[in-house]
């Protein structure tokens, strides 16, 4: 069965891979604006079912796959930086912190949806200003959750993980897999 991966996110893309070869990855354009009530770990779940929810209006016939990921720091969501300050300004409340990492996905086949959150602890080392500077000086922080990529340069600001790697890159991909498992299963039951 084809699957629609509703991401325009390349990490995501390459992630996919390693759950199937026959899907394929769509971007669009949805309103992403969360409710003022909605509790901060669950707002990345309620993204990707909107993003699913779109996607599968113009494939019904095809299962598709919403996600979103969001990083919630203390009393915050932060997103991705506009600008270099912002950007400094992120990392900073980072530094010597642990995080949340919360990935949202969403399933959708005509009239059945599913959706669930994963949560990855993150702890960055305590950094000194010159190396939070010096990392948004990079091009990498700019279209990231958070303002940083585990898998690249903020490799070394990172002093542990709790929880799947993935995850923080932007798909949990274990969890994905048995959960698309159970869900084709379903479709094919009914």
């Amino acid at each position: 069965m084809k699957i629609i991966l509703a991401s325009g996110s390349p990490r995501r893309r390459e992630l996919m891979k390693y759950i199937s070869d026959d899907f394929e990855a769509v971007s669009l354009d949805v309103d992403e604006t969360l409710p003022t009530d909605i509790e901060q770990m669950k707002a990345s779940e309620y993204l990707a079912r909107i993003k699913a929810k779109a996607a599968s209006e113009q494939y019904p016939d095809m299962i598709v796959i919403g996600c979103d990921t969001t990083v919630i720091c203390g009393n915050s969501i932060l997103g991705k930086p506009s600008d270099k300050s912002d950007c400094i300004r992120c990392i900073q409340e980072l530094s010597g912190r642990t995080h949340q990492v919360v990935t949202g996905c969403a399933l959708i086949y005509r009239d059945k949806i599913m959706s669930f959150s994963e949560v990855t602890d993150v702890t960055f080392r305590k950094l000194s200003h010159d190396e939070i500077t010096a990392y948004a000086d990079t091009d990498e922080p700019y279209d990231k959750a958070g303002g940083y990529g585990i898998q690249g340069k903020a490799s070394g600001l990172i002093q542990s993980i709790d929880g799947d790697f993935f995850n923080v890159v932007g798909l949990p991909v274990t969890r994905l897999f048995n959960e698309l498992k159970k869900f084709i299963n379903m479709i094919k039951e009914n």
